[in-house]
């Protein structure tokens, strides 16, 4: 099962099927559940998307099929009694219970659509993750964990406001998420959690992760170090910073990096 992850790390950007892929990450926590009923409800969403979609022409239209689809026959949606839930950033259970975090019910949406041939992506939002569907010139934003409901300029400027109050936000701070940033994402949901509760060694274990899957994200290198130390792995600590090293270009964070190395000696 590491090998699948592995893997993730070396193809290219738009290889990455993003559902395929969360599962992938997900089997390594479930390795003896069967993929197989997983994988057919996958396909049964696509089926039913794209009966429920023929005809569908518009991002509006499309954004409706996919809400019609996922939220109203399947019962995706979001996950608001137990937010915190590790279970909500993890494919397998969030196929099992229909709950999970903006960013993992935004990734059974845009894989559903991209099946389909329609575009979709992840949108990274300040505190919120939502589902562009369309292309760039009339492209229309729904919210998933909300059951998939269309999301108004007036809302997404709600939104920034709330994540940064004071003057109105840039638009700049809304991006299409690449599809290893939003795998990054879904891994450090669960990583944050972890670390949260006590779980040091968890929180490693989804950096790591994370390392293998998005080899050049700086970050969880940073994070994958920090936690080898206060394990006692010095050597492996030592090798995470190395590899960040080899990754980054940013003067401060190498200056950081080095300094790290040379106070970081073995007991």
């Amino acid at each position: 099962m590491l090998e699948d992850v592995i893997r993730l790390g070396l193809v290219d950007e738009d290889e990455i099927v993003l559902d395929e892929a969360a599962l992938s990450l997900a089997r390594l926590d479930h390795p003896d559940v069967d993929e197989g009923p997983y994988h057919r409800l996958l396909e049964a969403v696509a089926v039913r998307l794209e009966t429920i979609g023929e005809g569908a022409a518009t991002a509006h239209e499309r954004a409706a099929a996919l809400s019609s689809v996922l939220a109203d026959a399947f019962g995706f949606a979001g996950d608001e009694t137990t937010y915190d839930d590790p279970a909500n950033a993890d494919l397998i259970r969030v196929i099992d219970r229909r709950r999970g975090l903006p960013v993992s019910l935004s990734i059974l949406y845009v894989s559903a659509a991209r099946r389909l041939g329609w575009a979709a992506n992840v949108l990274d939002v300040p505190g919120h993750v939502l589902v562009l569907v369309g292309d760039e010139s009339a492209p229309v934003i729904v919210d998933p964990f909300r059951g998939g409901a269309l999301v108004e300029p007036e809302d997404l400027g709600a939104l920034l406001m709330a994540a940064s109050p004071g003057p109105s936000p840039a638009v700049r701070q809304v991006a299409a998420m690449p599809n290893r940033a939003v795998l990054v994402r879904l891994l450090l949901n669960q990583a944050i959690r972890a670390e949260r509760s006590g779980k040091g060694r968890r929180a490693l274990e989804l950096y790591t992760r994370m390392t293998m899957m998005a080899p050049d994200h700086g970050p969880a290198w940073w994070e994958r170090a920090r936690l080898e130390g206060i394990d006692g792995d010095v050597a492996a600590a030592r090798n995470s910073l190395t590899s960040l090293l080899e990754v980054t270009r940013d003067p401060e964070l190498r200056a950081r990096v080095a300094e790290t190395l040379t106070a970081l000696v073995a007991p």
